[in-house]
């Protein structure tokens, strides 16, 4: 079984502890181009994101699309998250 949530805190602060490290959402839009968006976070926010589809509004009703979660490449220091996933515990 899986949850289709995870959670991702930034732990560092970025520019004094890392440069680069961006958090990452790609949209993998069936006959189409994907779309990338970068997730700027600062030291303590948090993002939730799906780990695997999304819902989205189609000419004929909606439809599932795939999302990709990542990391842009770190250019210097250490960077440090928590990530949480949820799952259906019982």
């Amino acid at each position: 079984m899986v949850f289709p949530l995870q959670l991702t805190v930034l732990l560092s602060e970025p520019g004094k502890d890392f440069t680069g490290g961006e958090f990452l959402l790609v949209e993998q839009r069936p006959r189409a181009q994907s779309r990338g968006n970068v997730v700027h976070l600062e030291q303590g926010e948090a993002v939730i994101f799906t780990t695997r589809y999304r819902p989205v509004k189609g000419a004929r009703g909606a439809y599932r699309t795939a999302m990709r979660h990542g990391v842009s490449r770190l250019l210097t220091g250490e960077r440090y998250t928590l990530g949480v996933i949820f799952h259906n515990a019982r």
